[in-house]
């Protein structure tokens, strides 16, 4: 017999949340740690608070949200939200009931903005990485390191001299008026972006085209390819090699040497200096481009060279991820520190989609 095409709606379900999402969904590994790490930062989410006022959007349930923004590649807060209202999934891993109403998205991001002016995502990074069952996974002593181009959220038309010169006259093009650049000499001494000022003027190599970017930086174990550091600096030639002196001199304080691969960008020779006076061998490719390498014999001669150089490419995965799954290759957020936030965020949770497959794997 066959059954009728109605559609009929019940008045009461009694269904959880917890039955509808499998035994077996990567999510239920990733929430159990996300939990856990939250729960450490109880201290840190109360001091960003009034103890008076109305409740607002919880802090663990906001992060949750923009863990599954990453995850899932969603580009705005309004398609979050309209994601959040029907997926019960989404419902399961932030934690609001069937019942509950999805937030609007201009209250998202307003609550959102919040957490953006504490140093949160750093904290989480290092929440995720301080539970028992991950810091087993990672190595201590091989470390690699990193930059890649963090497209800012603004046009080359924005790009106005500082003096003020470049003005636009009176009312003439609107909004986007046309702008003949092209053969004009820019500069960042004598030049600014006026959409996002922190932005600077970079392009990658001979023959590129100059772009307003950050460059966001990061650490990564060689164990298993997870990303223990991250930050974001102004786009400059020496801004690498300054990061990765910043993010190995924490793990540089301990009896025995340690290991950095990198790539022919970090072949300088104060830069090998500065690593060597830490005690950190620098495993550098070596730049004979014209040029004498810093690195010589008594770093190549051993074997263990060769794998930090093999390794060390691996960090190309996580920038691969943080760029193309998580949106951050042109960012949507302007200011250095809140650029910064969103790369190191996503950083981590890069980290918590590789995690569940590396905690089952047998020891």
């Amino acid at each position: 017999m066959r059954g009728g095409d109605d559609r009929t709606g019940e008045l009461f379900s009694y269904v959880d949340l917890e039955a509808r999402v499998r035994r077996n969904h990567p999510l239920r590994a990733i929430r159990l740690i996300v939990s856990e790490a939250l729960s450490a930062l109880e201290l840190d989410f109360a001091a960003l608070y009034s103890p008076i006022g109305r409740p607002s959007i919880p802090p663990e349930k906001l992060l949750r949200a923009m863990l599954l923004q990453a995850f899932y590649s969603i580009r705005s807060e309004r398609l979050l939200m309209e994601r959040l209202e029907y997926d019960l999934l989404f419902r399961w891993f932030v934690g609001i009931g069937v019942d509950d109403a999805a937030w609007d998205h201009s209250v998202f991001s307003k609550n959102r903005d919040r957490l953006l002016e504490g140093d949160i995502a750093a904290k989480f990074l290092s929440a995720v990485l301080a539970q028992p069952k991950v810091k087993r996974l990672l190595s201590t002593d091989h470390f690699s390191v990193d930059g890649t181009l963090i497209e800012a959220w603004a046009s080359m038309k924005s790009v106005k001299p500082k003096d003020g010169s470049g003005e636009p006259p009176a009312g003439g093009g609107g909004r986007n008026a046309e702008a003949d650049f092209h053969g004009q000499k820019r500069s960042n001494d004598t030049h600014a972006s006026s959409t996002d000022p922190d932005a600077r003027l970079y392009r990658k190599g001979p023959g590129k085209e100059t772009k307003l970017c950050f460059i966001g930086h990061g650490l990564m174990e060689n164990r298993h390819g997870l990303l223990v550091d991250a930050c974001l600096t102004w786009a400059d030639g020496h801004a690498e090699r300054v990061a990765a002196l910043h993010m190995i001199e924490p793990r540089a304080d301990r009896p025995q040497a340690i290991t950095l691969g990198a790539d022919k960008a970090y072949d300088a020779e104060d830069f090998i200096n500065e690593l060597r006076s830490m005690k950190v061998t620098p495993h550098v490719a070596q730049n004979t481009n014209g040029r004498r390498s810093a690195i010589d014999r008594r770093t190549t001669r051993h074997g263990g060279y060769a794998v930090s150089q093999r390794i060390r490419k691996r960090i190309e995965e996580a920038f691969g991820w943080i760029k193309t799954i998580a949106g951050q290759a042109k960012t949507k957020l302007r200011g250095r520190d809140r650029v910064g936030w969103a790369f190191t965020f996503a950083a981590t949770a890069y980290n918590l989609v590789r995690l569940p497959k590396l905690l089952a794997a047998p020891t």
